[in-house]
């Protein structure tokens, strides 16, 4: 039993763990001759408590796995600090570099059951009469289900990446033009750098919550040119976004060509230490992007995290009768020839969204990668600090196997005896 209680200890909280089938074996390497020596350790999964070795699952969705989902929300976190004010090995001087926090919308598809406020933020009444709850399941739900455009808000799931990118490009444009460059030289002076999440609206259509900032031609190590103001970048991403347009495919001879919708909102981010009731800080920036990053769908069906095999599936889920139709109308939609690059079917669970999640240009920060690197790095000088090999290295052969996931009954019992809180396991998460 304490075997076991230590190698589930091992996992940090992760319920949903990789079991793998195989062997490891350690040789003593000699390091002047290089001749492999005799075997220092020699491991089967079957002599394990568990019957296999039991590696984190790594999934960022917090509906899947808590624990997993904590260390990735972590890693968001400080991926976005570190351009907001540095660290990470981008300078400090980041955070004077004009930069706003961005909200983009998706067009409306037919009119849903909403909670108007007032100027005074006072409550009033939808459009069916009714004062909602912020927790009313009506909310984002169709006021006439059948006169909704559930084809045009699947695919518009489906191109909002690749309007995402067209609106790049036109931003770029438009920062140039105030600049009074031609698009050529304002490489040479300047360069936009962004963060970004996906996040969905209760009514099941995906709108974008953006970092976005001006650097000098380096990205964040660079200062950017006098001219670049926050004014300016504002100025820009507003006569940007209804520029950038994707055209749609034809359907049953209807071409559809989708945008941004007409809620747009843009805010400048003040420094860390800006308490203003009415303004963002990077701290407040950086939790609120991290939050969404270990998130999908399931925000707006309420349960479908998971790829859908069969059709016949849906009607036994637990979601709601909205989110149902917006399934079964990427499903359908999937079995279209004209659409099939979309994959629609592949990601009906995601209504028809198929992108990242959270993104970042090349020059915004660090990566999700090195954190992840210095988190390694870390468990290796750990492990050194108590290795009382002889003089000489250590060879290590080791072959794994899938075997499966997940925990038995009793291991579930005991992990959750001894699982501390997620992402405390006494371990950095940020590098």
């Amino acid at each position: 039993m304490p075997a076991l209680l230590r190698q589930l200890s091992g996992l940090g909280g992760c319920t949903n763990p990789i079991r793998l089938d195989g062997h490891r074996t350690e040789h003593h390497v000699n390091r002047e001759t290089g001749e492999i020596g005799r075997v220092l350790h020699h491991l089967n999964s079957t002599d394990l408590p568990a019957g296999h070795l039991l590696v984190r699952c790594n999934n960022r969705r917090v509906t899947r796995c808590a624990a997993c989902a904590e260390i990735y929300r972590r890693d968001t976190f400080h991926l976005i600090t570190a351009g907001l004010r540095g660290g990470k090995g981008i300078p400090e001087d980041v955070a004077t570099h004009p930069r706003v926090f961005a909200t983009f919308t998706a067009p409306s598809f037919g009119p849903v059951h909403n909670r108007p406020t007032g100027p005074a933020g006072t409550v009033r009444r939808c459009r069916c009469g009714v004062r909602h709850d912020q927790e009313d399941d009506a909310l984002g739900t169709p006021l006439d289900p059948d006169r909704y455009d559930y084809e045009s808000a699947v695919l518009w799931n489906a191109h909002a990446g690749l309007l995402w990118r067209r609106f790049s490009i036109y931003l770029r444009r438009e920062v140039a033009k105030r600049a009074g460059l031609t698009q050529r030289a304002f490489r040479e002076h300047a360069r936009l750098s962004f963060a970004k999440v996906a996040e969905y609206q209760k009514r099941g259509a995906v709108h974008f919550h953006a970092v976005i900032r001006i650097d000098g031609p380096g990205g964040g190590h660079t200062p950017p040119p006098t001219w670049a103001t926050v004014e300016l970048l504002a100025d820009a991403i507003e006569a940007a976004t209804p520029k950038a347009q994707v055209a749609g495919p034809v359907i049953d001879g209807r071409a559809r060509t989708f945008a941004f919708g007409d809620e747009l909102d843009v805010r400048p981010i003040r420094g860390a230490d800006f308490n203003g009731d009415q303004e963002l800080t990077d701290r407040a920036v950086a939790a609120y992007i991290a939050k969404y990053a270990t998130k999908g769908a399931e925000t707006a069906t309420g349960a479908l995290d998971r790829p859908i095999r069969l059709i016949a599936e849906v009607a036994q889920l637990d979601i709601s009768e909205h989110a149902r139709r917006l399934v079964r109308t990427a499903w359908a939609l999937g079995a279209r020839k004209e659409l099939e690059h979309l994959r629609l079917r592949a990601w009906a669970h995601m209504l028809g969204f198929r992108g990242h999640f959270s993104t970042k240009s090349r020059r915004y920060s660090t990566r999700l990668g090195a954190l992840r690197d210095a988190r390694a790095a870390w468990r290796r000088a750990q492990a050194a600090a108590v290795d009382s090999s002889p003089d000489g290295t250590t060879l290590v052969l080791a072959h794994w196997a899938y075997a499966g996931t997940g925990l038995t009954p009793a291991e579930e019992w005991l992990t959750a005896t001894i699982a501390p809180a997620p992402g405390t396991e006494g371990e950095p998460t940020h590098g």
